[in-house]
């Protein structure tokens, strides 16, 4: 099993970037995790992250064919990227969106993820860990499409 970790914009500043919100870990730490996380399974994860729409859109392109699940955190380009909703719902391949605070306690605009229609799943509020109950889902949901 292999998966794909994609991170939106701002998540390069995990630790720094409103920590009552998204936490004190560092995007290193949370890179750290999903690795273990992966490797527990018995799976490979590659993590990437991107401030760009484009190279999000580029990446999930590029998981055709490669990776077996997607993890994705599309930051604030939840609220707004039909363009990312096009590629999840392109590329065929079971995706789960992920986000670290509780959209739904948050901002009016936070509570709609256009991306999410593209997902198997939505995970939130459950800081890093949501990562981890993602790849957990993602590989059990394999290994019982496998059986």
């Amino acid at each position: 099993m292999k998966f794909l970790v994609v991170n939106g914009p701002n998540l390069n500043l995990l630790g720094h970037r409103e920590p009552g919100i998204y936490g004190s870990d560092s995007y290193e730490a949370l890179v750290r995790r999903v690795e273990t996380t992966a490797k527990a399974l018995g799976a490979e994860a590659e993590v990437f992250q991107s401030n760009h729409e484009g190279e999000i859109i580029d990446k999930l392109h590029g998981a055709m064919g490669v990776f077996d699940g997607v993890v994705i955190n599309p930051g604030a380009y939840t609220h707004y990227s039909y363009a990312i909703l096009d590629a999840l719902r392109a590329i065929d391949i079971p995706a789960v969106e992920v986000h670290l605070s509780n959209i739904h306690n948050r901002e009016e605009f936070r509570k709609t993820s256009v991306t999410a229609a593209g997902c198997v799943g939505q995970i939130c509020g459950l800081g890093q860990f949501g990562y981890v109950a993602a790849l957990e889902y993602l590989a059990e949901r394999l290994k019982s499409d496998a059986g």
